[in-house]
């Protein structure tokens, strides 16, 4: 059939849930066996995420082919299951950079270059791109921000074109807040109204409603925001406050919103298949057997920063029946005050977060420290990591001083050195190692029994590694290197063998999660937790290939 486009827009203010909104839609139309993708636009003038603060735009995602992309990607990854490649996510930074070298090059022949038509042919191609490399039947696009916002205007343009150009496969979604005014207990409509009016002017006339509200909206509140948008009240939908994202499908398809976006797009409806995802859900309800989990790190006061690591807690937990209590530890503050680090004694698993630069690290190393000495179950990602063999470096080996050239470039024990491929990097975007990486892993190593394999793929995304000169220091006082990139001798994952369970990467395992696919390392983190907390066995013992 011919390739149809969804736009998704979003009003009132940010921070909606547009994401998942849209990866709810993409999932109950992808479960009628349609091929769904989904792209992200990001209105902002950086070319990607990847020099932006977690804490003014959370996390940075990784795609496999080392794009540094909006979060967006990461839930458009795990609820449709699909591996999205960096052009999915498409900002104001690409679209007039390329336009403005088109320029230069004299690629427009004399033309005055103006936004329209030369940016909005440059949002429409690249999107269209994306449907001649992939050919799906269905394609989702995230518009980010909120209408109104003026850089966000000619990507509306360009969408509002698309439908001038293709008015039968082209449908519009615009998700508003529908706020519950604490005082009266009503449901209020006055915000969405402003908000489909602004994209009205624009020349947008959204097909669907979809309301983010506290609670089902009522009959006469649906044709109240019928009357005044245009929209007929068998289009407005709600997507109401639910204990768990991934309910969030199942909500929507209850309501019908599958069916409907099939028949406004000409497309005979069918019925989804969703009992694996249903279970999924249920079992993250029925869970109750409480694991605490804490997450210490630097930016942990926006959870955002780090969605892809609670996510997969989540789906690790879902599969062992357990109910993960995640706990945030700012490791600024056990920096600051050391008797903090006591209240690690409250944790069945502890997570040393990625990170960058000198603020929180102290704290960090102090934690590692700690779980160590406790045996606690522990797993270090990238900077958690290389903080790990800093720990150990200064703690065991007796390396006072030791540290990351990173945060000390004159340390007398430089245990964690700049790779050679960036030592004569000069600008920060886009340069680090990034992407997937082939690994091999050392057979009768808790790596092994983890995974089960000696080979695998994982995602990267730094700049550091373990210096090659105190390979030898480490290993003699038994630290474990049970995994190896396959191009460049690089060590890819740490580990103590007698260690209740002392796990460290240099990949970031989480971004390659999946609800119906849990990552191994977390599955094995939370069951070591669970083990350790009714005073079972470690689930490892050493020199062994077998995962109890």
């Amino acid at each position: 059939m011919t390739t149809k486009y969804i736009f998704v827009t979003g009003g009132v203010l940010s921070g909606l849930g547009k994401g998942i909104t849209t990866s709810s839609i993409g999932k109950i139309l992808q479960a009628r066996g349609y091929n769904v993708t989904a792209i992200k636009i990001d209105p902002y003038l950086n070319v990607d995420a990847g020099t932006m603060n977690p804490f003014q735009h959370g996390e940075v995602f990784v795609t496999f082919d080392g794009g540094e992309t909006d979060l967006d990607l990461g839930h458009y990854e795990r609820f449709l299951g699909l591996e999205l490649p960096k052009y999915h996510n498409i900002t104001s930074g690409q679209v007039y950079y390329t336009v403005i070298r088109r320029e230069r090059k004299g690629k427009y022949l004399g033309q005055t270059v103006q936004l329209i038509p030369h940016v909005t042919e440059e949002i429409k191609r690249r999107i269209l791109l994306i449907t001649r490399r992939e050919k799906p039947d269905i394609v989702l696009i995230e518009i980010g921000g909120t209408v109104g916002d003026y850089e966000g205007l000619p990507f509306l343009e360009a969408a509002r074109q698309m439908k001038l150009e293709m008015p039968n496969d082209v449908l519009f979604i615009h998700v508003a807040l529908v706020p519950l005014l604490s005082t009266t207990g009503e449901l209020k409509t006055k915000p969405l109204q402003h908000s489909v009016a602004e994209l009205r002017r624009v020349g947008i006339q959204p097909d669907i409603i979809i309301a983010r509200s506290p609670k089902p909206l009522d009959e006469s509140t649906k044709r109240k925001i019928s009357l005044f948008t245009n929209v007929s009240t068998s289009a407005v939908f709600t997507s109401y406050d639910v204990d768990t994202i991934y309910k969030v499908p199942l909500l929507l398809e209850e309501q019908g919103l599958g069916k409907y976006i099939l028949s406004r797009l000409g497309i005979t409806p069918t019925e989804p298949r969703l009992n694996d995802w249903i279970s999924f859900v249920n079992s993250l309800e029925s869970s109750k057997e409480e694991i605490n989990v804490y997450m210490c790190g630097k930016y942990v006061k926006l959870h955002d920063s780090y969605i892809s690591i609670v996510e997969a807690i989540r789906h690790a937990a879902a599969k062992l029946g357990l109910k993960p209590n995640i706990v945030w530890c700012d490791t600024e503050d056990i920096e600051k005050d050391h008797t903090k680090i006591t209240e690690l004694n409250n944790a069945d698993a502890v997570i040393v977060l990625p990170g960058f630069g000198a603020r929180g690290v102290e704290g960090k190393i102090e934690t590692i420290r700690y779980v160590r000495e406790n045996n606690i179950p522990f797993l270090g990602i990238c900077y958690g990591m290389q903080l790990a063999i800093v720990e150990f470096a200064r703690n065991v080996v007796g390396l006072k001083g030791a540290h990351t050239t990173e945060v000390d470039p004159n340390t007398l024990y430089p245990v964690i050195d700049i790779t050679p491929e960036e030592k004569n990097v000069e600008e920060l975007g886009g340069t680090m190692i990034l992407g997937n990486r082939r690994i091999n892993i050392v057979k009768g190593t808790i790596a092994h029994a983890v995974y089960g394999t000696t080979e695998i793929t994982e995602r990267h995304r730094h700049r550091y590694e373990i210096n090659p000169k105190f390979f030898k220091d480490l290993n003699e006082k038994g630290l474990v290197f049970s995994a190896w990139r396959v191009d460049v001798p690089r060590v890819e994952i740490i580990e103590l063998p007698h260690h209740y369970f002392f796990v460290a990467t240099q990949f970031h395992p989480e971004f390659r999660s999946r609800p119906l696919r849990p990552h191994p390392l977390f599955v094995a983190l939370l069951n070591a937790a669970y083990r350790r907390k009714h005073g079972l066995p470690s689930p490892y013992s050493v020199n062994t290939t077998v995962y109890a």
